[in-house]
């Protein structure tokens, strides 16, 4: 039985993307390597012979967890390369990469002309590592390089991206009846994780922002218009006029009609704020 002239590098991968999209990216590879896609820890417990010939560590947005993961897999394997794909990138992100010793860092998209340069170097490496042969030598435990300030606040940075159209869209349409779970879908995200990130990030929940916003133009077209008061409960995205007056009530500490009066007539109001929850949230934002 004839053998190949050249064994095909095993390639084991980790999709450490929000999508899953890992499958994707190994789809031009396949052709030339083995590719098994498993996550760190099962692979950790099956502890799989042979070793791959590389590890492929796909990221969209590097975080701290991620790259600790690396870190990690690096020290405990230090005899695998690893290859670490993102589609995030800054010089100072490649430059932990290469300090972390990272043998290769490569910035999606990647193009046909990568794709070959990097299969072409792959082989290289594997060619050069069976002329090696096994080696028991223990390789001495290393201190990887601290995290780069720009990853210390990648978690942060995500959130606010993440949200940043949700919120340009509800400012938009907040007088329109908004579905949270459309919008967590917008994010990809479950609803449960939208609502906690968004109260997290705005510190509001997004019943209350979407209020809020509806009150502020509420009292703008009070201020500043002859429309009806009724009109203006419709006008900011309210369908029952009865309830528009509660919960104006509730958020300004006085009626629609008290609020224009007392501003025609310069009398002040009383400092109310959205500390008091208003227990129809669910109502207003979808009525």
């Amino acid at each position: 039985m004839k053998s190949e002239a050249v064994k095909k590098p095993h390639l084991l991968w980790f999709d450490l993307t929000r999508n899953q999209s890992t499958e994707e990216l190994m789809l031009p590879f396949r052709a030339t390597c083995h590719c098994l896609l498993d996550t760190p820890r099962a692979w950790a417990n099956k502890h799989r012979e042979p070793a791959p010939d590389m590890i492929c560590m796909h990221f969209d947005c590097p975080d701290l967890s991620g790259l600790n993961l690396l870190q990690e897999i690096k020290f405990k394997s230090p005899s695998i390369p690893i290859t670490m794909f993102t589609v995030q990138h800054s010089e100072e992100l490649a430059v932990w990469a290469m300090r972390s010793r990272v043998w290769e860092y490569v910035v999606l998209p990647l193009s046909a002309a990568e794709i070959s340069r990097y299969l072409s170097a792959l082989e290289q490496l594997c060619i050069l590592r069976s002329a090696a042969g096994n080696s028991n030598k223990t390789l001495p435990i290393e201190h990887g390089p601290a995290l780069p300030d720009s990853i210390r606040l990648t978690t942060d940075h995500q959130k606010h991206n993440a949200l940043h159209n949700v919120l340009q869209y509800i400012d938009q349409h907040y007088c329109e009846s908004i579905d949270q779970k459309d919008l967590a879908r917008r994010c990809s995200m479950t609803t449960f994780r939208f609502s906690r990130l968004f109260k997290e990030v705005n510190g509001l929940g997004f019943m209350d922002y979407v209020l809020g916003k509806r009150m502020e133009s509420a009292k703008d077209l009070l201020d500043n218009s002859q429309m009806p008061i009724t009109s203006i409960g419709y006008e900011v995205g309210f369908k029952d006029p009865s309830y528009f007056a509660r919960a104006f009530k509730q958020y300004a500490g006085c009626t629609p009609s008290e609020y224009r009066q007392a501003r025609r007539s310069d009398v002040p109001l009383s400092d109310d704020t959205l500390t008091q929850v208003i227990q129809s949230l669910a109502r207003s934002a979808e009525g």
